[in-house]
């Protein structure tokens, strides 16, 4: 790696950290003064009155990082004008709530601008499932379904202090990781993007953490659910490191999971999927008798630990891979909800 890169992506790293940091405060100051604050309520694990629009200064610290230190590439171009709407639908949300129709509608519109002016789509699974190459008409389908139900996702692992910032930090991590490790030129810009929201995360979890004086807010969680998404297809299409779907899914693998496991979960109670309830993975963990702090650490871990497994793996192949998550964390959501019924039951 060249060593301009090498201190733009460290300054990049450090300047949305510093902005992110030092915005907290007044961000927190002002939520009180105007009273923009999260009241508890029965899903709720916070028992105080707590700001929601943490995603502020995550943002703040990205976009004035990419902005600056960063290549604006027309991907990333359009990438930055996909997270600036979303951004602005969290905020009003944060604020004022929004309906989850308007929300999914602006979900859309900035898909629709990643994939139709960006031209950033799954068009190749590289022998996932037996898939090589596909149609495009099912390209921008079977994207369209990975950049919503990601948002979504990281949207609804927000309910516990220091968690979605975690599995942000871990994420972008990993895809910072093999874009510089594999990606050359064309994707250190993706890697940029990558260390520049790890800077504006960690800058925002010094204020999360348990317990947490501010929330991420859907102003946090919809753009960075947003920006992962990309990275999470960028990296899949960068075609250089074998098993690369199979690695994507075991990144994602605790929000992914948690969402399908819930959504089944309703529909088979016969709720709507999109019907709030206290069953997430992180509630069960609380039940079992984990600390806030136990249970970010736990998952952090499992998460890592899946990672690490998925890459040393790789020569196995995506089918090989495929199965041993669903094994894995079929066995594991098994467990969580006997023990978690139990205790529930007691």
């Amino acid at each position: 790696m060249h060593p301009i890169v090498e201190i733009d992506i460290i300054l990049s790293f450090v300047w949305a950290f510093v902005i992110s940091v030092f915005a907290i405060p007044s961000i927190i100051y002002v939520a009180h003064l105007k009273n923009l604050l999260d009241e508890p309520n029965n899903r709720a694990v916070h028992t105080n009155l707590t700001p929601r629009l943490g995603g502020m200064a995550i943002f703040a610290g990205f976009m004035s990082a990419v902005t600056i230190f960063g290549k604006v590439t027309p991907q990333i171009q359009e990438l930055l004008a996909a997270t600036l709407i979303l951004f602005f639908i969290g905020l009003k949300d944060d604020i004022s709530s929004v309906s989850a129709f308007k929300k999914f509608f602006v979900q859309i519109l900035a898909t629709g601008i990643v994939m139709f002016l960006g031209d950033i789509k799954i068009n190749d699974f590289q022998g996932f499932l037996g898939i090589h190459q596909i149609s495009d008409r099912f390209a921008y389908a079977f994207t369209f379904l990975v950049i919503v139900g990601l948002i979504n996702a990281f949207n609804l692992i927000d309910g516990l202090d220091g968690l979605a910032g975690t599995l942000i930090l871990i994420c972008t991590a990993a895809f910072g990781f093999f874009f510089l490790k594999f990606g050359g030129p064309k994707y250190m810009p993706f890697a940029l993007v990558a260390f520049c929201l790890m800077g504006g995360t960690l800058g925002f979890l010094r204020y999360n953490f348990n317990k947490a004086i501010i929330f991420m807010g859907d102003t946090g969680s919809l753009v960075c659910g947003m920006i992962i998404s990309v990275m999470a297809i960028e990296f899949v299409q960068m075609k250089v490191v074998e098993s690369a779907p199979s690695i994507a899914v075991a990144i994602l693998i605790i929000p992914v999971f948690d969402t399908a496991r819930v959504f089944t979960k309703r529909i088979v109670n016969g709720k709507s999927p999109f019907m709030p309830d206290k069953n997430h993975v992180h509630h069960i963990l609380i039940r079992m008798g984990f600390s806030q702090v136990q249970t970010v650490l736990f998952l952090a871990f499992l998460n890592l630990a899946t990672i690490v497994a998925a890459y040393l793996l790789s020569d196995k192949g995506d089918n090989f891979l495929l199965v041993f998550f669903l094994i894995y964390f079929v066995v594991f959501f098994s467990v969580l909800e006997f023990f978690g019924s139990r205790k529930s039951n007691d």
